[in-house]
């Protein structure tokens, strides 16, 4: 019997497997009445932002609970809906004026829409931290939900840059007050698997059925499939690049904080992904380089162990500070 393996390098069958932006997990719900997932009336105001490119990209910008409260007699009376111009808007206002207000950028993992799944209790339990002035702005990406065009790898990324300039240009908010927070695809962005060519060999459906792992026994034929790979989401090079940037900046106010965070019984993507970012982040901030044995044995010897809560261990640099934590 001849056995035989098909791979298909289509963009779209690659774009599905890695994106799941067709899959979207909310039924009889529309993603311009973010009052259908328990939020309170203009709570949360939906918006739209158009990238360099030409595609539109839909936004909710949450609005935390105490703030709220403090003034839901004026935003109760604002028209509801996706705003015209979100300049114009209350919540908007109370962003941009408020000097020590901190602004989370949410950048959702793959598959369904910024409404799906956990994501609105992530948005909750983010401005519960502080309910009188944490705000929140999510976006779904090109293809996803509501949004125009079909992802890739250079759109996401241009998709997720267009939500920081909106934030530094036109919300004014300092970078100091600005935290990007990325989860599963959307860490990436700014990572959970190393690479897309790592993550072939090491993936489990559902943590148990290893797709590729026969491949990952036969190095050239794993190699051949990785050249087929269009998104390749080279995610510790970029991360390691990044901080090899600013620890070359001759501004001395040029700063990072960086926290890497990943479930120890993550049934996707394995944590030692995360052990892969971090070294390569760890030795961008090193002047002269380390090996990944010599960095295991300094982050062993600084680990904090937090008994049934995993895990932290952080590592140094010039410029800024790499967080690593392995949660239970």
């Amino acid at each position: 019997m001849r056995h035989s393996l098909v791979f298909s390098p289509s963009p779209f069958f690659q774009n599905q497997v890695i994106y799941l932006n067709r899959v979207t997990l909310i039924w009889f719900q529309d993603v311009g009445i973010p009052e259908q997932w328990g939020f309170l009336h203009n709570q949360v105001t939906p918006f739209t932002l158009d990238t360099p490119d030409g595609e539109t990209l839909h936004a909710w910008h949450i609005l935390p609970l105490g703030l709220y409260q403090k003034h839901e007699q004026r935003l109760v009376e604002e028209p509801s809906g996706i705003a015209p111009d979100i300049s114009k808007t209350l919540g908007f206002e109370l962003l941009r004026d408020d000097p020590d207000a901190p602004l989370v950028i949410y950048l959702h993992g793959a598959a369904s829409t910024l409404g799906s799944g956990w994501r609105p209790a992530s948005y909750r339990a983010i401005y519960a931290a502080s309910p009188r002035n944490i705000h929140t702005v999510a976006i779904d990406y090109r293809g996803f939900g509501a949004s125009s065009g079909t992802p890739s790898e250079e759109g996401l990324l241009t998709d997720a840059l267009t939500l920081v300039n909106w934030a530094l240009k036109e919300a004014r908010i300092p970078p100091s007050r600005v935290v990007i927070f990325g989860q599963s695809l959307g860490m990436v962005l700014v990572a959970p698997f190393a690479d897309v060519e790592l993550l072939t060999a090491t993936y489990r459906v559902a943590g148990t059925l290893p797709l590729l792992d026969p491949l990952a026994h036969f190095p050239c034929l794993l190699a051949l499939l990785n050249t087929f790979i269009l998104s390749t989401w080279p995610s510790k090079d970029k991360l390691a690049s990044f901080i090899r940037r600013v620890e070359s900046l001759p501004d001395d106010g040029a700063r990072y904080h960086i926290n890497i965070i990943h479930a120890e019984d993550d049934y996707d993507i394995p944590w030692s992904h995360s052990e892969q970012v971090f070294w390569h982040a760890a030795n961008a901030a090193t002047p002269m380089g380390r090996s990944y044995e010599d960095l295991a044995k300094e982050k062993e010897s600084n680990k904090q162990h937090l008994g049934a809560g995993g895990w932290v261990a952080t590592k140094q640099g010039k410029r800024g500070l790499i967080g690593e934590e392995i949660v239970k």
